[in-house]
């Protein structure tokens, strides 16, 4: 596995070895001592999966207690994914970072506890699997607003198009109005 640095220094992209013959092709998802030693010690409680169709936006998602780390895979199609940094003591605190996750490149996104969390699906359709450093809760979930002007984040959306919203997320506060992390 390879860990590719981002902006955002706690932010990682893991890239698997992947091995291919006549037969198919195998890599290794995750090892917990390999993560320890060059991502983040940490412990993961809960895995989830998530189903959603094209022009589906999801986030931008955060708890302000029970806070979680996640580890984030694509299985099937591809998402547009974006963390936003809530950490008010981090030299990138309200910065944004952005990478495609397909089933294609296998990419993991590491996103440390601190962040908000969000992706766009581009292809048809798209499965994401996602480890958890706590559960979920729901009475401390919030949300950001997608298109918040302070954040300026590109999605691919073309201008025709609505993304499909939770009423959660067409409920979401801007980021200036966000819990932040000390």
């Amino acid at each position: 596995m390879k860990v590719i640095s981002t902006p955002i220094s706690d932010v990682k992209i893991l890239a698997p070895q992947v091995f291919t013959d006549e037969r198919g092709s195998f890599h290794e998802i995750f090892r917990d001592d390999w993560f320890i030693e060059h991502v983040a010690d940490v412990r993961f409680v809960q895995e989830n999966q998530s189903s959603s169709k094209q022009s589906t936006l999801r986030g931008l998602h955060y708890q302000t207690a029970q806070t979680q780390g996640k580890l984030i895979r694509v299985i099937s199609g591809e998402v547009f994914d974006v963390v936003v940094d809530l950490r008010r003591s981090s030299p990138t605190f309200g910065h944004c970072f952005s990478t495609t996750l397909s089933a294609n490149n296998k990419h993991q996104l590491w996103v440390p506890i601190g962040f908000a969390h969000g992706f766009y699906v581009t292809s048809e359709s798209a499965e994401l699997v996602y480890k958890c450093t706590d559960y979920y809760a729901p009475q401390f979930e919030c949300s950001i607003l997608w298109n918040d002007p302070e954040l300026a984040i590109d999605w691919p959306i073309a201008s025709d198009c609505n993304p499909l919203l939770s009423e959660k997320d067409r409920k979401g506060v801007l980021f200036q109005d966000a819990f932040v992390f000390e």
